[in-house]
């Protein structure tokens, strides 16, 4: 014999659920949303064309008189900084993570000008461990701009970059700053002077407890064809026949890293550049400078092979400089594609694989 308990509790079948909806349904037509979302905001859901409703009624007005305290503040959600749970695809270590190009005016020494204040752009990076959601992407913001009323110099950096891995609780951390250094240049012959715009980017890197120091830097200049300009001189002198050597504007990118010891100027490093290969795009140009500037190619006329080998040995006698590595593009008038070159001293720089963009990059806009 069965006996069935007296407190068990009967679910509904279809149809008695079928009757309670209706039932809810007629009297949801009558009442106010606010009486729906007091009864239960999700009965919104089972009405005609309902939508759920986050009644009370919500301001639609900018609280401009609100303030928020410590306390406020700590009931906010934070999912950046949450647990290792939140984690979305593998949990790995990132080498590096942080913001790119925020600009902000910033002060240098110089070595022949004093201090210049220039727009610059600062990427800051840190790495993060593999149990760790994300970071605070402000935090670097808000740590670099403690130190942006300075006039930078690498020691200021290196404050700066102190300051981030502390507040960021990170191990490996980059900072990089990024900027055009005017700089006066004078014509060949005329006596004219003119500002040369050099794109410079000064880098802080620590990585496993050592921390290092590199400037880059763009070097823009005409490349005569050696070639090209054998080939006129014989079509001169075997034919009587005019003929032009083609030369193109050049781009190297010289990235180096800087070593204890003496400052590295900006200006040292656009000296060297210049002292390898002279031939530098002019700013200021009469007829006698374009004559000269004529001669001075004729008198330096590089493959691109050339100028790599040119650039390398200038750096080799700096004792302030350590590793390097020299990316060279000649923009070629007399082929529809460019010639490249890399030329690595050291570990630092040497690599298999390159960026696919790089040498697109290796490009200059006057």
């Amino acid at each position: 014999m069965n006996i069935r308990p007296s407190d068990v509790k009967q679910l509904p079948d279809r149809e008695e659920a079928k009757t309670a909806l209706a039932l809810l349904r007629q009297w949801a037509e009558t009442a106010t949303p606010e009486e729906v979302a007091d009864l239960d905001p999700a009965i919104a859901r089972l009405l005609p064309s309902g939508v759920v409703s986050n009644y009370p009624m919500l301001s639609r007005e900018y609280p401009e008189g609100f303030t928020t305290d410590e306390g406020y503040r700590a009931t906010l959600p934070d999912l950046q900084n949450g647990p290792s749970s939140l984690i979305r695809g593998a949990k790995q270590h990132l080498q590096h993570v942080g913001i790119s190009n925020f600009r902000l005016p910033i002060r240098f020494h110089t070595r022949d000008d004093g201090d210049l204040t220039l727009e610059t752009s600062v990427t800051g990076t840190v790495s993060l461990e593999a149990g760790k959601k994300g970071i605070n992407m402000s935090r670097i913001m808000r740590s670099f701009y403690k130190h942006a009323a300075k006039t930078f110099s690498f020691e200021v950096v290196e404050a700066a970059l102190d300051d981030y891995i502390t507040d960021l609780d990170s191990i490996d951390a980059r900072l990089q700053m990024r900027f055009s250094y005017p700089a006066k240049v004078q014509s060949l012959r005329s006596g004219l002077e003119g500002y040369q715009y050099y794109d410079i980017a000064l880098e802080l890197v620590e990585s496993g407890g050592l921390r290092r120091k590199f400037m880059h830097l763009d070097y823009v200049y005409s490349s005569t064809c050696p070639c090209s300009l054998e080939l006129s001189e014989h079509a001169r002198q075997a034919r009587g026949q005019l003929a032009t050597p083609h030369s193109q504007r050049s781009v190297a990118r010289i990235s180096v890293e800087v070593k204890g010891g003496d400052c590295l100027w900006f200006e040292d490093l656009i000296d060297m550049a210049r002292q390898a290969v002279p031939t530098e795009t002019q700013v200021m140009v009469k007829r006698e400078d374009e004559q000269a500037f004529a001669e001075l190619n004729a008198a330096n006329p590089i493959f691109v092979e050339d100028a790599a080998r040119l650039f390398c040995k200038q750096l080799l006698a700096d004792p302030r400089i350590g590793d390097f590595r020299i990316v060279a593009s000649h923009q070629e008038s007399l082929h529809s594609h460019d010639a490249v070159s890399v030329l690595t001293e050291g570990a630092t720089f040497a690599a298999d694989s390159l960026d696919p963009k790089l040498f697109n990059t290796l490009f200059h806009v006057g």
